[in-house]
């Protein structure tokens, strides 16, 4: 990885970014954070939410935060606003949807039972696609839980990826990078380019993989190093600072960025 200093980011146009460990800092969304996200908005640098959380949460973000769109479970939906109307899309048509859903929840009972001290995160009561296990939120399962979790539902065919506190598990095609490429699509009419300078990508942990490789301008905040050794695809950038610091680092460097173009100009 390199410093974020070596980036260039004079072109971008809009954040995607994850949200627990990456906007969050100890779990709590700070003023300074919220700021940073505020100071991105108000540039014309739109900001897009790419979460393991559910659908729940994403609502709720994509109504009280100044932002362009949520997309939560891990991309099994996603919050945009159309003519100034929120609307839900979901990855997959409602039948296949239900049925995967239903099908998944047998699989992760099984899980629960399989893997001592395995419990449903407390809010996966707001999920409708994908489903969360708790393994270093509220539980003390630990990397050894969460691998073994991983383990057994892979085995059954589930996807089974962790975030910084779950472990995410779901049935369908989908993924973080199928939905921001569904996002570009359908709500700006646009692809991510093989040299793509105009979005930025921010993340942490391992469920952010697919996204780090997707985007040339990936960056992890300093905590993603907690995890580096374990992950195929690393961000190219990473920041001093870890957290909502980082994240706080990554909108400095995009308004020092705009501030040189302006001046050579």
């Amino acid at each position: 990885m390199l410093p974020l200093a070596q980036a260039d980011l004079s072109s971008v146009r809009a954040v995607f970014t994850d949200v627990d460990g990456t906007l969050t800092s100890r779990g709590q969304l700070t003023s300074s954070t919220l700021r940073a996200i505020e100071w991105l908005t108000a540039h014309d640098v739109q900001v897009v939410l790419v979460s393991g959380r559910p659908s729940g949460w994403g609502e709720c973000w994509a109504r009280q935060l100044p932002v362009a769109g949520v997309i939560v479970e891990n991309g099994g939906l996603a919050y945009v606003r159309r003519k100034g109307r929120l609307h839900k899309v979901y990855a997959e048509p409602d039948r296949v949807r239900l049925k995967n859903r239903a099908t998944l929840e047998q699989h992760v009972a099984a899980a629960l039972k399989a893997v001592k001290g395995a419990q449903l995160s407390m809010d996966s009561v707001a999920t409708e696609v994908d489903l969360a296990i708790d393994y270093a939120e509220e539980s003390s399962l630990g990397p050894e839980g969460a691998d073994a979790l991983e383990a057994f539902l892979s085995k059954r065919g589930v996807t089974a990826v962790r975030s910084s506190v779950h472990v995410n598990c779901w049935l369908g095609p989908f993924d973080k990078r199928t939905a921001v490429e569904s996002f570009l699509r359908s709500e700006w009419k646009t692809t991510l380019q093989k040299r793509e300078r105009r979005f930025v990508y921010v993340g942490d942990s391992f469920n952010d993989q697919p996204l780090f490789e997707a985007f040339p301008l990936s960056i992890g905040v300093a905590n993603v190093r907690h995890v580096l050794d374990q992950l195929t695809h690393p961000p190219k950038f990473v920041t001093r600072a870890p957290e909502g610091k980082g994240f706080g680092e990554v909108a400095d460097a995009i308004g020092r960025a705009r501030r040189a173009q302006r001046g050579s100009s």
